[in-house]
């Protein structure tokens, strides 16, 4: 498999709340896995806005499933919705406020699967000494 050309990609819907919310919005997200960035997952939230990506570690949706993990801007942990179904939720902060992302468990586990899939935990490669070059030359905003 050539992993420079193969991305594992998962479309599932999500139930959004903004904490101190009252009211749940319905929004579509995309998980994407791109075996050349093997350490990221990026997600991709359609807002009325215009959509909103999110690059975080792969390892907090493999262990986010079975507990709580996460430090910085991005938490996840498993959780049972209102109706008792088993979810995972992705807790995403920003200077603009936080807000509660509430995924069905299957969803996450069938696209974790196929990521682990492509590339196994303890197999990734980061090509540091690129990802240096970019940061001198482009800068910190572009990495």
């Amino acid at each position: 498999m050539d992993s420079r050309t193969t991305t594992t990609v998962t479309t599932t819907a999500v139930q959004i709340a903004t904490v101190g919310s009252e009211q749940d919005h319905d929004l579509s997200a995309e998980f994407a896995f791109d075996p050349a960035d093997s350490v990221a997952v990026t997600m991709t939230l359609q807002t009325p806005s215009g959509p909103v990506h999110w690059t975080f570690a792969r390892e907090l949706l493999v262990e986010g499933q079975y507990e709580p993990c996460g430090e910085g801007d991005v938490h996840v942990w498993p959780c049972l919705s209102p109706s008792g179904e088993a979810v995972v939720i992705v807790e995403l902060e920003s200077p603009a406020g936080e807000t509660l992302l509430q995924f069905p468990t299957r969803a996450v586990q069938d696209f974790v699967t196929a990521s682990l899939e492509a590339v196994p935990l303890g197999q990734e490669k980061v090509d540091v000494d690129s990802w240096i070059e970019q940061l001198l030359t482009e800068g910190p905003a572009a990495a």
